[in-house]
């Protein structure tokens, strides 16, 4: 699982700046500022998250052992990044209001991955 989660969070990372080098240099002459401004929200949510998931893969490496809560918090960072973001990146590309509607459960996915995350980190015994 730490393999899966370290690759995932790089090509998250990674991702998250070609996507803001487009929004940054593409996209500012074709769409409202506002539009960028939410653009630029999903890059920022998915590059914390990208961050946030290596860190779960590097504890997961460092635990030695299984840790089903922290499995979970990586792929509620999974999930809500690709919720959450990518509604994101849609409503700000397309216009379509109705994308804005699913970014709370994406946002939620992300809440409940910091949250089990504690969770893990609070039953944690080194």
């Amino acid at each position: 699982m730490p393999q899966i989660f370290l690759t995932l969070g790089a090509i998250l990372g990674g991702s998250s700046v070609a996507i803001g080098a487009f929004g940054s240099h593409i996209l500012r002459s074709k769409i409202s500022e506002r539009s960028l401004e939410i653009f630029a929200t999903g890059v920022r949510y998915q590059m914390f998250h990208a961050l946030a998931l290596m860190i779960v893969a590097l504890l997961l490496i460092l635990i030695k052992s299984p840790s089903t809560t922290l499995i979970t918090s990586g792929w509620l960072f999974i999930t809500g990044v690709v919720i959450f973001s990518g509604s994101l990146y849609a409503l700000s590309l397309t216009g379509t209001t109705s994308f804005g509607m699913v970014a709370p459960f994406g946002g939620l996915a992300l809440m409940t991955g910091w949250v089990t995350l504690a969770v893990a980190a609070w039953n944690w015994k080194s």
